[in-house]
């Protein structure tokens, strides 16, 4: 785990560029990667921009090929480590509009499935989603910086 930096070119008002937004778990000079605190989600990872931007295209191709490049590996350590039912990516920004993309690992017991995590729950989960997922968090956590560290 890593402690949070407020951006040095922070946009006053933007909660990406001025807080951590979930568990700081790896970064580079561009990009830094959370795990979203979110009981119906335990596995729920950001990859968000160590600069403020707000749209994907506003990236030079190299970078947007590093970004995407991180959001794949978090993905495979999903599939790989949970076997999920499917993983969700978004990058929406409606309500932070500072570049970052959402890797969720979804599965067909969670509260929201089949719909959005931000649609309707549709169900409640007992036991609760983080002992359902079978797998501490710490050591999926773990999994992810490995993958994230050997992109180099």
């Amino acid at each position: 785990m890593i402690a949070f930096q407020p951006l040095p070119d922070a946009q006053a008002g933007c909660a990406l560029c001025t807080q951590a937004g979930g568990v700081p778990l790896w970064q580079d000079e561009a990009w830094r990667v959370i795990r979203a605190e979110d009981a119906d989600f335990p596995a729920f990872y950001r990859v968000i921009s160590r600069h403020h931007v707000a749209e994907f295209s506003a990236l030079l191709a190299p970078e947007r090929q590093r970004c995407m490049d991180l959001v794949c590996r978090i993905e495979r350590v999903l599939i790989e480590q949970l076997r999920p039912s499917k993983i969700n990516l978004a990058a929406l920004g409606n309500m932070a509009p500072h570049l970052h993309w959402h890797v969720i690992a979804r599965f067909d017991w969670d509260s929201h499935f089949p719909q959005a995590v931000w649609g309707p729950r549709q169900r409640e989960v007992r036991p609760d989603a983080l002992q359902r997922i079978g797998m501490a968090l710490a050591e999926l956590d773990a999994c992810v910086v490995e993958a994230l560290s050997a992109a180099g």
